[in-house]
C-alpha cells in the first residue's frame, strides 16, 4: 500500500481520500490501518517462518505430531513482539526519520499516527506478547525479557555503534530458540544454530537496505556500516554474512539429520542469495527494495515450505 492511500486529516488521523470522515467506525479503522502501516505488519514474513521451522522440528522431536495450540501461541507471540519492536523503533527514531527524505513520510512524522497512539499500540503488543509467553509456560515468561531487551536496544544502537545491524541480528536470532523452548521446555543447540542463521541472514540484508541511507546518515550523524565503511564495504560485508548464514543452515541440517527436501530448499536459498547480491551494486542501488522485500521474503517462505516437506516426509503428522 502506498503512503498516499491514507493521508493525514486535520486532526492528525488517517482518512481515506475522497470519502470525508465517514463516521466514527471508519475513522477508527483509518487509525488501525495507519498503525499497521507504521509497524509494517507484512514484514512478519521474515522471521515467522523460521520460528515455525523450529517449533515444528521440536514437535517432531517430542511426539512426531503438530502441537497446534503451541503453534498458535508462538504465532501470537512472534507477531506481537515484532509489532512492539517496530512501534518502539518508530517512536524512538521519529526525529531521525524526519530528517531523512526516504523516511520523512512515515506515520509518526506526518501525524497519521500520534505518538500517544503509537505508545498505546506498542504497550498493548508487549502485553499480548507477555500473555502468550505466559500461556506457553512459566519458563517462556521468565525468558521473555531476554527476547524484549534487544528489540528495545536496536533503535538506540545506531547512536553508539557502527554495527547496529548486528544488534538487529541478535534480536531476530531469539525467535527459533524461543519457539523450540515453547514446545519442548528445554534448550536446543540445533535451534541455537538456526537462530544464528536467522540473525546473520537478517543482519546481512539490513546491510544492503542501509546502503540507500549512507549519505544522509553521514550528514545527520547516524551510525551504520555503509556510513562508516561505504556502500562497497557494506555490500562486501553483506555477502560475507550471507555465506556464514548458508553455512549455518547447512550445520543445522546436519545436526537435525534432515532429508532431501531440506537440502533442496538450501539449493533454492543459495540461488535466491545469489540473485539478491547480483541485482545490487555500489553504482546501482535502485533495486534495493527488490533485494530486501522480494528476495528475502521468498527465502523465508521457501525454506519453510521445504523444511515442512522434509518433516512430513520423515513422519510428522497433524
Amino acid at each position: 500500500m502506498s503512503d498516499a492511500a491514507f493521508l493525514p486529516g486535520p486532526s492528525g488521523g488517517a482518512t481515506a481520500p475522497g470519502r470525508g470522515s465517514g463516521g466514527p467506525q471508519q475513522h477508527d479503522l483509518g487509525h488501525v490501518r495507519a498503525f499497521l502501516r507504521l509497524v509494517v505488519i507484512e514484514h512478519s514474513v521474515f522471521a515467522l517462518p523460521f520460528a515455525y521451522i523450529a517449533a515444528l522440528a521440536a514437535c517432531f522431536e517430542v511426539s512426531r505430531s503438530v502441537h497446534w495450540a503451541d503453534l498458535a501461541l508462538v504465532t501470537v507471540a512472534m507477531v506481537a513482539a515484532r509489532t512492539f519492536a517496530m512501534a518502539a523503533n518508530r517512536i524512538i527514531d521519529r526525529a531521525i526519520d524526519a530528517r531523512n527524505p526516504r523516511t520523512a513520510r512515515r506515520e509518526l512524522v506526518t501525524g497519521a499516527v500520534s505518538v500517544r497512539a503509537a505508545v498505546v499500540g506498542s504497550t498493548m503488543a508487549l502485553a499480548v506478547f507477555l500473555a502468550a509467553a505466559a500461556a506457553l509456560s512459566w519458563l517462556c515468561l521468565a525468558l521473555a525479557p531476554i527476547a524484549v531487551a534487544p528489540l528495545v536496544v536496536y533503535p538506540y544502537a545506531k547512536r553508539f555503534t557502527d554495527f547496529p545491524h548486528a544488534v538487529l541480528g541478535i534480536a531476530q536470532a531469539v525467535a527459533p530458540v524461543g519457539a523450540w523452548i515453547a514446545v519442548t521446555g528445554h534448550w536446543s543447540w540445533a535451534a541455537f544454530v538456526l537462530g544464528l542463521a536467522v540473525g546473520s541472514w537478517i543482519g546481512g540484508f539490513d546491510l544492503i537496505y542501509a546502503c540507500q541511507d549512507a549519505d544522509v546518515d553521514r550528514r545527520i550523524g547516524v551510525r551504520s556500516v555503509p556510513a562508516r565503511f561505504g556502500v562497497r564495504g557494506a555490500l562486501i560485508g553483506s555477502t560475507a554474512t550471507h555465506v556464514v548464514t548458508f553455512a549455518l543452515f547447512v550445520t543445522y541440517g546436519l545436526m537435525q539429520d534432515t532429508g532431501a527436501w531440506w537440502w533442496a530448499g538450501l539449493a533454492v536459498t543459495a540461488a535466491a542469495f545469489c540473485y539478491e547480491h547480483a541485482i545490487v551494486s555500489p553504482k546501482d542501488l535502485s533495486r534495493v527494495n527488490r533485494a530486501f522485500l522480494t528476495a528475502n521474503g521468498f527465502v523465508g517462505i521457501a525454506l519453510f515450505v521445504f523444511a515442512l516437506a522434509d518433516l512430513l516426509s520423515r513422519g510428522l503428522s497433524a
